[in-house]
């Protein structure tokens, strides 16, 4: 399920929130509906449990296979 960002066109307020089936989002300052709904960025971490379960990649973070120093991340 995405979860969204949303910028109040009324009073600016932006905040997050998770809206489920046909209820509608609204503004937790004004109340008002009239808001702009906007894709929000969020990461993802892996448990300790999971990282040595898996293994390192080819480079140690990323999993290139190139190596060490070809990934875009550095």
């Amino acid at each position: 399920m995405p979860i969204f960002e949303y910028v109040c066109r009324e009073c600016n307020h932006r905040f997050e929130l998770l809206v489920q089936g046909s209820r509608e989002a609204a503004c937790p300052q004004c109340h008002t509906t009239k808001l702009d709904k906007q894709f929000s960025a969020f990461g993802v971490g892996a448990t300790a449990s999971w990282a040595s379960a898996s293994g390192p990649g080819a480079c140690g973070s990323c999993g290139d296979p190139r190596g060490p120093g070809s990934c875009s991340m550095n």
